[in-house]
């Protein structure tokens, strides 16, 4: 991605505002966890490796890592979700409360499993360690309608003195389209209303934006774009009308990514940095948190793409679900 000189600096500009903005995330609060082992022996019971464990941790998945991202770019950020009664949640919790992420908006529902992805990694000592299998425990059933309405109220509540509000749906129930559109008419006309959804894109329609990646794109329509840059022109325009959308941002992995506005042709924007990223998990994450924090920053739709392009070509260089912070992004701005 290159940038002119003005550019650059109107990006370092918005940099400055972050630390102003406060954004209401609402979503599905997930815990990745990294079981880290090291390989003793092959074992005696079956052709299997067995892994000595030598580090466990959680950290903040799905809307968990969307809010980790925006405190690490300094905004202040308030998660509303759901958390079970169960040591995850616990430890998402405790994570934010030592970061100073107020969790004041989180409720705790008994009996509710934490969604949770635990990655087990292995490898010989001193060698990279090796993602071997991932094993998620995800609540049996959707949160219900009593506990979203719950949480809508207490989004509601929030939005008077917000600058944004970005919506993280991973399919566990936290929050709905037309929970949504309950929101979208209590919100001010400035402050931009973001979504991410894994599952249900085409039912959320009139927010400011979108940030689906191509294979979601391609499962909303049950088509497979590949290199057809026609076709992925042609969903992208035809979603972006069908969501009522200003921006539409599609990432596209080591493609970069395409913004879509109403009334301009697509932009592509190349990957920032290296195409041969070392771990993907929760970039889409990082790329919606940037877009939005940018967009209530004051940023336009091209602005708060360049911004998260940034972000995501420096969050895929690190190992696990990480984060990027407000320094790193000014320093990679101005080497760019």
């Amino acid at each position: 991605m290159k940038l002119t000189s003005a550019e650059r600096k109107a990006l370092l500009a918005l940099l400055d505002q972050f630390p102003h903005q406060r954004i209401v995330l609402l979503g599905d609060l997930v815990a990745d966890e990294f079981v880290h082992g090291e390989i003793a022996r092959v074992s005696r019971e079956a052709p299997v490796l067995i892994l000595k464990q030598r580090e466990k941790r959680i950290v903040p998945g799905g809307g968990a890592n969307a809010a980790n991202n925006l405190a690490d770019l300094e905004a202040e950020v308030i998660p509303v979700g759901v958390v079970g009664d169960d040591q995850s949640g616990h430890e998402l919790l405790q994570y934010f409360d030592n970061k100073g992420v107020s969790m004041r908006y989180v409720v705790r529902v008994h009996g509710h499993v934490t969604p949770t992805k635990s990655r087990i990694l292995g490898g010989l000592s001193h060698w990279q360690r090796q993602q071997i299998v991932r094993i998620d425990r995800e609540p049996p059933q959707p949160l219900g309608r009593a506990i979203r309405r719950r949480l809508t109220r207490k989004a509601a509540e929030l939005l008077p003195t917000a600058t944004g509000l970005l919506v993280s749906d991973y399919g566990y129930g936290t929050t709905s389209a037309q929970e949504i559109a309950t929101l979208r008419r209590r919100k001010g006309p400035r402050v931009p209303m973001t979504v991410d959804s894994r599952f249900d894109l085409l039912t959320y329609s009139h927010v400011t934006a979108a940030t689906p990646n191509e294979p979601e794109v391609e499962e909303a329509f049950g088509r497979k774009i590949g290199t057809d840059l026609d076709l992925l022109h042609e969903l992208g325009r035809w979603l972006l009308r069908r969501m009522a959308l200003e921006a539409l941002l599609v990432t596209r992995g080591r493609d970069g990514m395409v913004l879509f506005e109403p009334r301009r042709a697509p932009r592509h924007i190349p990957v920032f940095g290296s195409d041969q990223a070392v771990d993907v998990t929760g970039a889409g994450d990082t790329v919606i948190a940037a877009f939005t924090l940018a967009l209530a920053a004051g940023a336009n739709p091209l602005q708060a793409a360049q911004l998260a392009n940034c972000a995501a070509g420096l969050v895929v260089m690190k190992r696990g679900t990480a984060t990027v912070t407000r320094q790193e992004l000014k320093e990679a701005l101005r080497n760019a």
